[in-house]
């Protein structure tokens, strides 16, 4: 007879009921036989070696006998050493924990033996006697702590980039305004403003050897500005999408920049002629620095990858895969051969020029970082954006 698809429910559900519903969330009935090995299994590892020791009346009736004593003592202080020296016990007294001493220091005539209890803790082990090793952290230096200076307004949008000048007297800022201003560093007065992107302002560098300034933008362009004329000179085109990054070679006249086509591309800034293309990434190129000597070039990457570049061959001398999340800012010390580069994840420290990894920060800063720079005192500052849109700003010693 067939039956309805609610009635054939209902009967698998009273089935399900009747098998299940008695036993349900109840514990299993302890079994008395396991219960009693378990117990014992621990006795024996815990109270092994001392459970089978003479009973008090034991003892007390062995200190009659003038015998000499069985015991063994750790290594421990001289109140310890002169422990019982009568009686027949045999048994094993731990002494207090302490540091190996020199052997010059020790009494002679007598023979102290360091035991490990076997079935003890590992208080009494002799690993816990073992002299520590001194960290390899480094002690941080102090610094005087840092506070707000000045605030500067003046754009009408984000502030993308900065840079400064090398003589320390002024800098500029890069905006989504499409702008971009030099302020005075002393008085933080506004100096200038250029214009001639159409985009957003992503990228600043100022030459240390010419008047130049060069700036790179969401609009594909790569301009040259010259600051004793206030006018663009050079446009560098080759870009399919919006230029990232930028920075100059500090020995020869050559400007390195990274976009959202996933290249990095050399310029030569005097005939402002496309050297090469340096491909490798399978994603955005966001940071890029140079070196005067191998590797010349490091660019990061939104792949999660950091690529060291043979300047002259134009191919990839190593790549670096610690990261798990993008790279998006790098800094290279001033003085050490050595560079930090800031994820989400962490902020990792590399060793020059082979790549090796060191370690990671101990502060970890739970927020995306998108700019890092580093002093000459080794004072590490990293910026990035927090989960209410407002700008965060770490500070950490370089170890």
């Amino acid at each position: 007879e067939p039956q309805s698809l609610k009635k054939l429910s209902l009967k698998s559900l009273k089935r399900s009921l009747d098998l299940f519903a008695p036993t349900h969330s109840l514990p299993f009935a302890p079994d008395a036989e396991s219960k009693r090995i378990r117990v014992s299994c621990k006795v024996n590892a815990e109270y092994g070696a001392v459970k089978n020791l003479p009973t008090d009346q034991g003892r007390a009736q062995g200190k009659g006998a003038a015998a000499p004593s069985n015991a063994l003592a750790l290594l421990g202080t001289q109140d310890t050493k002169d422990a019982p020296r009568e009686g027949t016990s045999n048994a094993i007294i731990p002494a207090p924990l302490m540091l190996p001493k020199a052997p010059e220091s020790a009494v002679p005539g007598k023979n102290t033996t360091v035991l490990s209890i076997p079935g003890s803790s590992d208080r009494f082990s002799t690993s816990a006697l073992m002299e520590r090793l001194p960290s390899r952290w480094p002690k941080p230096v102090w610094h005087a702590p840092w506070k707000n200076y000045r605030v500067i307004s003046g754009h009408l949008g984000w502030v993308r980039s900065i840079a400064f000048d090398p003589g320390n007297e002024w800098f500029c800022t890069g905006s989504a305004d499409r702008t971009i201003k030099i302020w005075d560093l002393a008085s933080g007065t506004l100096k200038l403003t250029l214009t001639g992107h159409i985009e957003q302002v992503r990228g600043l560098a100022v030459s240390q050897r010419h008047t130049y300034l060069f700036s790179a933008g969401d609009d594909k362009q790569v301009k040259c500005w010259d600051l004793e004329q206030n006018k663009v000179i050079r446009s560098y085109h080759g870009h399919l999408s919006g230029v990232y990054c930028l920075a100059l070679h500090p020995t020869i006249d050559v400007l390195l920049t990274g976009g959202r086509d996933s290249v990095c591309r050399v310029w030569d800034i005097r005939t402002k002629a496309h050297v090469s293309a340096l491909t490798g990434h399978d994603n955005t190129v966001c940071s890029v620095f140079a070196r005067p000597t191998d590797p010349q070039v490091v660019t990061g990457s939104h792949d999660t990858t950091i690529k060291f570049w043979d300047l002259v061959a134009g191919k990839t001398m190593c790549t670096l895969t610690h990261h798990k999340k993008s790279v998006r800012a790098m800094a290279l010390h001033p003085k050490e051969k050595s560079f930090a580069s800031a994820s989400a994840d962490n902020i990792k420290k590399w060793s020059l020029p082979k790549g090796e990894f060191l370690h990671n920060m101990l502060s970890q800063q739970k927020t995306i970082l998108n700019a890092m720079a580093v002093n000459e005192d080794g004072v590490l500052a990293t910026a990035g954006r927090g989960q209410w849109k407002h700008v965060v700003l770490g500070l950490e010693e370089w170890p």
